[in-house]
């Protein structure tokens, strides 16, 4: 007879192949700070809109990662600060049987896409909570992203193989 656990899923380890499980999604800090409230309820200037988005990743065990998606937008109006809302939404993930590159492209891809949809109702939640319109985040290409990180570290490693490469100079 098959290992089930209480919602009657067989665990990944049980069937010895490949797995990749959420294991736990979770909201790791959250701040919100309207530092110009009421006053800027006031101001009648286009909104300037900047967004700063983050991606960590942790190795918790052999097979288990937490992954740290952090998002921080701040609205201006001229030349004072409406609000910044600041959300990092954190999952465990679990990736067994895997060779490293398709960990590293699970972590970079996967699990950022998993973790989005709550950054970005919970950035919403706090806007509005402050009494702003609310801002949807529009949706992000965290393949594309990916690939860019790749093709930075390739130009990093021939920069650093060049500069190794390269002979001494005459004193």
């Amino acid at each position: 007879m098959s290992e089930e656990n209480s919602n009657g899923v067989v665990p990944a380890e049980a069937n010895n192949g490949p797995a990749f499980t959420i294991e736990k999604i979770y909201v790791k800090d959250v701040s919100f700070e309207s530092p110009n409230s009421p006053t800027i309820f006031n101001e009648n200037v286009q909104p300037d809109l900047q967004l700063n988005l983050n991606q960590k990743v942790q190795r918790l065990s052999d097979t288990a990662f937490e992954v740290v998606l952090g998002v921080t937008l701040t609205c201006k109006a001229g030349d004072k600060t409406a609000y910044v809302a600041e959300v990092e939404q954190a999952g465990v993930f679990g990736l067994m049987g895997l060779e490293p590159q398709a960990i590293d492209v699970l972590l970079g891809t996967q699990c950022p896409n998993i973790l989005f949809p709550y950054v970005r109702s919970m950035v919403s939640d706090l806007i509005q909570a402050g009494g702003f319109p609310p801002f949807y985040l529009q949706p992000i290409n965290f393949e594309g992203l990916y690939a860019e990180t790749l093709r930075q570290r390739q130009q990093q490693a021939e920069g650093a193989s060049l500069a190794d490469s390269e002979p001494a100079g005459n004193a």
